[in-house]
């Protein structure tokens, strides 16, 4: 794995790990969002491409929360 993938998969647990305090789904949402205002479009696709591989290193919330936002960009630009 590269090392900006390291560094997604990394942050992107983080995030999750700090929100889940807040429950499953809330702590999804709110680390999408944060994904989503404050994540480089290069960080963002990185993260997104990581979805289609089995073993990527993220957590089951990290995932969701970037499945939701991978969701979420394709229906704003498809």
């Amino acid at each position: 794995m590269s090392a900006m993938r390291e560094s997604v998969v990394r942050m992107a647990n983080q995030i999750a790990r700090n929100f889940a305090v807040r429950g499953d789904e809330e702590a999804a949402a709110a680390t999408a969002e944060h994904i989503r205002k404050f994540w480089d479009p290069r960080m963002r696709a990185q993260a997104f491409a990581l979805l289609a591989e089995r073993e990527n290193g993220l957590s089951d919330l990290a995932r969701r929360a970037l499945d939701s936002l991978a969701k979420d960009a394709a229906a704003n630009h498809g």
